[in-house]
């Protein structure tokens, strides 16, 4: 399975207009992780699962999706609502308690990818205010076999960042 994973465009449409243009077809699902400043009823959200952050004022949107695909069980939260500046505790459990293998979040603005226990866990990073370490402005692929997980992310020009390719043995 492969995923598009953005978050945190802060109103920058045009960018998620064309992310949903070059990829659809080609990855299983796309996935905005909040922030992105548009109404609930734009209709990039029939083509991009999405949440609320905590500059999405609309209580329309959700606080966290759960999906599954194939063998996957994602769940996504922005995690404004679980902490994720100090530690990625609260997002671990919540996705925990939802069975899933994949967790996505945003709000950060920092990339991030890791597996704890048997879970994935992603940042995409920011598509329009990126943050220090990493002062690129990203999205993320994820693809998910059986067998691993590999995580490329990809600059606004949707050039690789290949040193910044990740992968995961899948247990």
């Amino acid at each position: 399975m492969k995923y598009l994973v953005v978050s945190d465009n802060h109103g920058q449409r045009d960018i998620l207009v064309e992310l949903v243009n070059k990829y659809r077809g080609k990855v299983d699902a796309m996935f905005h992780c909040g922030d992105s400043e548009l109404e609930p009823t734009d209709e990039l959200w029939h083509e991009m699962l999405v949440v609320t952050g905590n500059c999405d004022f609309d209580r329309r949107y959700k606080k966290f999706q759960e999906v599954t695909i194939g063998t996957d069980k994602i769940y996504m939260t922005h995690g404004h609502l679980s902490a994720v500046r100090m530690d990625l505790r609260s997002l671990f459990y919540e996705a925990k308690e939802q069975e899933a293998n994949i967790a996505l979040y945003g709000h950060t603005h920092v990339l991030h990818a890791e597996v704890a226990e048997d879970l994935l866990i992603v940042n995409p990073g920011s598509i329009s205010q990126p943050r220090y370490p990493y002062k690129v402005k990203t999205y993320a692929l994820i693809e998910s076999d059986l067998e691993q997980y590999c995580v490329t992310y990809y600059n606004e020009k949707h050039e690789l960042i290949e040193e910044l390719t990740k992968t995961f043995s899948r247990n």
